[in-house]
């Protein structure tokens, strides 16, 4: 009668779709604000509403998206664009690998579903919680990716189809509100962090923006960016054991 007891509280305990619904809030401005712009530049390369939407809902991501349209712009090959996006992207490998072990519980299916809809934003909240020793969970991470993914794509199609009035989205600062909510969601993470660890972090902060000097000299940005991040955090994990 106790353990029935005790598994029915442990069940209460658990997050709900709807709480990763909640958690989700506080990252959409973001998304809208990033989503329009991604709109509006994607009208200026000459793309269609609809294209803009599927571009959003198939490949979605903001960076990638924004690259895209830019190679569009200067008749780039498909293959050079294909390529691109995907070392663009490689980091939600990185992401994923972190998040994996706390959802070795759920069939590959379902990992993969989790995992095919983590963005930097959601991977940032979920860390978040982590950090904090909160449980998450599958319906938890569903709530949290598909509210993110839902208000991507409606934020760029709504940016296609009110672009032709809104010519530059730097006036109204929608370029910054991505750093901004980086921003806030490394606030929140920093309160989490114990005060023996936080001088490890900075110094792996000061590694990766190191790393990614030097390797600007050699090769383009976007691949610096990845070669840097996947560098000092394979260090950060040996040197956290």
């Amino acid at each position: 009668m106790i353990e029935l007891v005790n598994e029915v509280n442990s069940e209460e305990n658990l997050p709900t779709f709807s709480q990763g619904v909640k958690d989700c809030i506080p990252t959409l401005i973001g998304y809208i604000s990033i989503g329009i712009a991604m709109g509006i530049v994607g009208v200026s390369s000459n793309l269609s509403i609809v294209e803009i939407t599927l571009l959003a809902a198939l490949v979605y991501a903001g960076a990638a998206q924004f690259i895209i349209c830019a190679l569009l712009v200067s008749g780039s090959p498909i293959s050079v664009i294909v390529f691109t996006t995907f070392i663009v992207n490689l980091r939600n490998f990185l992401l994923c690998m972190t998040l994996a072990p706390h959802f070795t519980k759920y069939s590959l299916m379902k990992n993969i579903g989790i995992g095919a809809l983590v963005t930097d934003e959601s991977f940032g909240v979920a860390y978040n919680k982590m950090a904090k020793r909160e449980s998450v969970n599958a319906k938890w991470m569903n709530g949290l990716n598909v509210t993110a993914y839902l208000c991507w794509i409606v934020s760029c199609m709504l940016g296609a189809i009110f672009g032709k009035w809104i010519s530059n989205p730097k006036v109204f600062g929608l370029d910054f509100s991505l750093t901004a909510m980086f921003l806030a969601l490394l606030v929140l993470q920093l309160q989490t962090i114990q005060k023996s660890k936080l001088r490890f972090y900075l110094s792996l902060i000061i590694y990766v923006v190191v790393a990614m000097l030097v390797l600007c000299m050699f090769v383009p940005s976007y691949i610096a960016i990845l070669l840097s991040t996947i560098i000092v955090a394979t260090i950060g994990v040996l040197k956290d054991k």
